[in-house]
């Protein structure tokens, strides 16, 4: 058990995407069922069409997005709730002038983030 401020955490590049990183603010060696990160992209920014083996359930903190999941999109904002069932493809694309940061809940199961051609 413990409590820290996001802002303690360091936030690394994405190796895949524009303007976007992320930071692993509990991660599946702290907790036995979910890991919990925060996801910032920059205005311009954007992360390719991928999908993962497992469920994603987001919230969105601040900026605005447009959030293509199985071919729908939706634009997101401020306050929204997301949620990505396993193996989804799903992109992000930054609409509006500020960064674009959500929260994205994980299980702590085995996961890879594949990039769809």
């Amino acid at each position: 058990m413990y409590v820290k401020h996001s802002h303690e955490i360091p936030s690394e590049p994405l190796p895949v995407g524009s303007g976007a990183s992320k930071a692993v603010l509990i991660s599946d060696q702290d907790a036995p069922n979910f890991a919990m990160r925060k996801f910032t992209i920059q205005p311009g920014g954007s992360m390719p069409m991928h999908y993962n083996l497992v469920e994603h359930e987001q919230y969105v903190l601040s900026g605005k997005a447009l959030v293509i999941i199985n071919d729908i999109p939706h634009a997101v904002s401020a306050g929204d709730v997301v949620f990505i069932p396993p193996e989804a493809p799903h992109s992000y694309r930054v609409t509006g002038p500020e960064d674009f940061v959500f929260l994205c809940l994980v299980p702590n199961k085995s996961d890879e983030t594949v990039l769809v051609k």
